[in-house]
């Protein structure tokens, strides 16, 4: 079967379009500039980045059908426009002084272009890697953690010489040809692709292929017990996430007296931890499986949970954080491989948008959660004990999942046995 183009800069043109919407993490760098310039309400401001965040997995549920029926490099381009112009519009809101303007920019045009950006790439992705689901999913997804590492510096960089505005129009207009030099080169393979060495390897019989689950519609996937608790699962990962990295730097300060300084440093650290979870944990996944890694999540949570309380060693605390965030990432990357592998490639992006859903939810719990927490108790220590309960209800659905694969496997097996 022939095939033209190259699977790694297939998910080399996966991790441009990542990259460019991962970017708009670093909205923070952007906080105080436009605070002390125009005198917008630091609320005001963050309002517009809560609007993007819920619209991305709102949008990447909404528009999963659309990738499906229209392919990935349409959807990466309606991202790059919505993106792109976004990112630019917010220059535009900053130079005529409109608030609201930045809302409709920043926070709805880029919230969507992030959402429909998000999938467009990855159920491609999948396809062009059977042999290693997990690692090519975690490329993409390391380039969306890792995005705003790279902006953040050269935003704030730009902003001190050529002013805010100049800084979104150059930023928004890099987007949209990053994204459009993506999209343009990525493409499906051909039905029933598979990398030569593979072939040659089943063949001989060396290496013998896991099938996936099923095949299943996205209509068809949320019937299913399984897609559920994987949803499940996925809403308390992210839920402990985002909580930890929304408070991480008051949290050390309190419970082991890290310094501003010293927890300032670990918050980009964590950065690092994001990013590298979600290549890490999806390269070992095409080793242990996808359902022993969500397990191992939840088990290093629930030890990490546990501990906090106690410690009073500020070295053994943030390692602990840092664990926790790389199970967060490591959530994100492994996902679109474990949709593939329960239910098929057969309308991967579609399964993937309803998913991401507890990507907006998480991002409203948590930090609702340890805020209220904080607020009424007047301490951290509480919020470990909340989440550890939350993590175990997370573990014993993953037992639950894997024991349901399990028996449908076998129940192939056996089927499979009565027919030959």
């Amino acid at each position: 079967m022939k095939v033209t183009k190259n699977r790694w800069l297939i998910a080399l043109s996966a991790i441009a379009i990542h990259l460019s919407i991962g970017a708009a993490y670093a909205y923070s760098v952007y906080t105080n500039p436009i605070r002390d310039t125009l005198g917008w309400s630091t609320t005001g401001i963050t309002l517009s980045f809560t609007i993007m965040m819920a619209l991305a997995g709102i949008a990447a549920a909404f528009f999963g059908p659309f990738v499906e029926k229209n392919g990935p490099r349409k959807s990466a381009i309606l991202a790059a426009i919505l993106f792109g112009l976004g990112q630019a519009g917010a220059g535009v809101a900053v130079a005529v002084d409109s608030l609201l303007l930045f809302l409709l920019t920043y926070g709805l045009a880029s919230g969507l272009g992030m959402g429909i950006g998000y999938i467009a790439p990855v159920s491609t992705l999948v396809k062009w890697f059977p042999d290693r689901r997990g690692l090519a999913t975690g490329m993409a997804v390391l380039g969306f953690g890792t995005g705003a590492l790279i902006t953040a510096p050269i935003a704030a960089n730009l902003m001190g010489t050529i002013g805010i505005s100049m800084t979104f129009y150059i930023l928004g207009i890099s987007y949209f040809i990053l994204m459009v030099i993506g999209a343009s080169y990525i493409a499906p393979p051909p039905e029933g692709w598979m990398p030569e060495g593979m072939e040659k390897d089943i063949a001989s019989g060396k290496k013998v292929v896991k099938k996936d689950l099923s095949q299943l519609t996205a209509r068809e996937a949320v019937k299913t017990s399984r897609f559920w608790m994987l949803w499940c699962m996925m809403l308390i990962n992210v839920t402990a996430g985002i909580m930890m990295i929304s408070v991480a730097s008051p949290m050390a300060q309190e419970v082991v007296g890290l310094s501003a300084a010293g927890a300032a440093t670990m918050v980009g650290i964590m950065g690092i931890f994001n990013g590298g979870g979600r290549l890490g944990w999806a390269a070992i996944s095409d080793y242990v499986g996808r359902p022993t890694v969500f397990i191992t999540f939840f088990v290093l949570q629930l030890i990490a949970f546990i501990t906090m309380p106690s410690i009073t060693n500020v070295l053994l605390f943030q390692a602990l954080v840092f664990i926790v965030v790389s199970c967060y990432g490591g959530g994100f990357s492994n996902l679109p491989a474990f949709i593939g592998d329960l239910f098929g490639t057969k309308q991967l992006g579609a399964i993937h948008g309803y998913l991401l859903t507890t990507w907006s939810l998480g991002g409203i719990l948590g930090p609702l959660l340890v805020s209220q927490i904080r607020e009424r108790t007047e301490s951290y220590i509480p919020v470990f004990y909340v989440f550890t309960g939350l993590i175990l209800v997370a573990f014993f659905v993953s037992i639950f999942l894997q024991l349901d694969i399990k028996k449908i496997e076998k129940e192939k097996q056996h089927k499979q046995q009565k027919t030959a």
